[in-house]
């Protein structure tokens, strides 16, 4: 169960890592120069905010999902009543599983992570900016 859920993480990642890159890609088929930054932009805005709010929200259900796996009681009154069906194996699993699910909820968690992935969106642009202009930088040195 658990290698499951890391490999639906590890697969939002890349997701999230590839698709400013695949954005562009698509721009350079259709072959948009008009606009072509205002429309990556945008497109990029809310394809990774997507895969963001889905990466943020599956990593809180992974969790919850992992904790009932074990046998965790999610409604319990006490320590010992929500221990109780986990084998003494994977108590040390539960309880950071338990801990890491405490604090600021995954909204909170999903905004403050796209605040600090925006920049990235505009990094990949610039570098392929500035290969595609040496590129063409050489190309007129070659004539």
């Amino acid at each position: 169960m658990e290698i499951l859920t890391t490999i639906i993480s590890f697969s939002l990642l890349i997701a999230l890592l590839s698709s400013p890159i695949l954005i562009l890609i698509g721009l350079k088929r259709r072959k948009i120069e008009k606009y072509k930054f205002l429309t990556y932009l945008t497109l990029g805005i809310i394809i990774t905010s997507i895969i963001t709010l889905t990466f943020g929200w599956w990593s809180d259900t992974s969790n919850e999902l992992l904790l009932s796996y074990y046998g965790y009681d999610f409604d319990a009154m006490n320590e010992n009543e929500r221990f109780a069906n986990v084998s003494t194996d994977n108590l040390e699993r539960v309880k950071s599983l338990e801990i890491s699910m405490m604090g600021i909820g995954w909204p909170l968690k999903t905004i403050i992570t796209f605040a600090a992935y925006s920049p990235y969106l505009l990094i990949v642009y610039l570098v392929t900016y500035l290969i595609r202009k040496n590129q063409k930088v050489r190309a007129t040195q070659i004539l």
